[in-house]
Formats: structure tokens, sequence, C-alpha cells
């Protein structure tokens, strides 16, 4: 068996975390009910209004993010009605909170319109959020500098590769 560094063509691109990731956010709708979840809106009838998506639709993407461990449901009860689940991130629905807003800062670059970002996500201190890409050892990566994914403990090649 070889000692080489497989090149990333030769490698199986159904064992990318990006790959594993995106059969959980990857339908319409999902990305969207984790931003209002992330947001502070839980109760379904509140996501159905505020999202303007189709109850059947919202069922089934809170049931794969449910699944996922993203989200987790606790029952609330209002004087007089029936019981109700109300949807909330999990930890690791919390660390997709960078990824929603590296999306975030994408759209406010490239599609906000003329009057510009539609919201600006600031920290208790009143500052925006800004993300950074910064390696291991502390280095602020800049829009010019290379970076290069090199296969970890979990890749494997294609069974069709070389």
């Amino acid at each position: 068996m070889s000692t080489e560094t497989p090149a990333w063509r030769d490698l199986d691109s159904g064992a990318c975390s990006i790959a594993r990731t995106m059969t959980v956010l990857g339908e319409p709708w999902t990305v969207l009910v984790l931003r209002d979840l992330l947001n502070g809106l839980g109760r379904f009838d509140e996501l159905v209004t505020h999202l303007g998506i189709a109850r059947n639709i919202l069922t089934r993407r809170l049931t794969t993010l449910v699944d996922a461990g993203l989200v987790e449901t606790r029952e609330y009860r209002e004087p007089g009605r029936r019981a109700r689940r109300e949807y909330r991130p999990t930890a690791a629905g919390r660390d997709l909170r960078p990824v929603l807003l590296a999306l975030m800062a994408f759209g406010d670059r490239h599609h906000a319109g003329p009057e510009g970002p539609p919201a600006v996500v600031a920290h208790d201190c009143g500052a925006p959020v800004v993300l950074q890409e910064v390696c291991a050892e502390g280095h602020v990566l800049g829009p010019a500098d290379r970076v290069r994914t090199v296969p970890g403990p979990g890749s494997r090649r294609r069974p069709d590769a070389g």
C-alpha cells in the first residue's frame, strides 16, 4: 500500500464532513428553520408564520433536525389548551451558528440590496459580530491566503481511484 498522500480527486466525496452535514441541512427550508430557532423562535405556529412555510414541510424539517440531534423538544401548555412541543437548538445545533453567520456575511456582501444588509448580528456589548478564519497557530487568514485540504484520519479512497 502506498504511503503517498492521495489527491483530493481520489478521495471518497461521501466521506466528507461537508457532504455528511448537507444530508441534514441540504433540504430546502432546513437552514432557515435552524436560523429562526437560533434567533429564539421555537413554537411551531411561530415558525409557520415567520417563515411562511407549509406545515407539513416544517414538520418534516423539524423531525430531521431532531433526529440529527441538532434540535430538542420541550413540552409546554398554555392555559386551557393541550400540551404542545417547543423546539430549541441543542449544543450541536448551536455549533452551526458560525456556519449560518458565514452564509449571512456572504449574502450581505454579494446579495444585499442597495439599502444594505437586512439584519446585523451584534454581541451583547453592542458591537457587530465579525467572522474570521484563523489557523490553529493563531494566524488570521486573508482572502489571498492559500489553504489546502488534506486527508484526515476518517478519509478513504474512492474504490475506483488508482
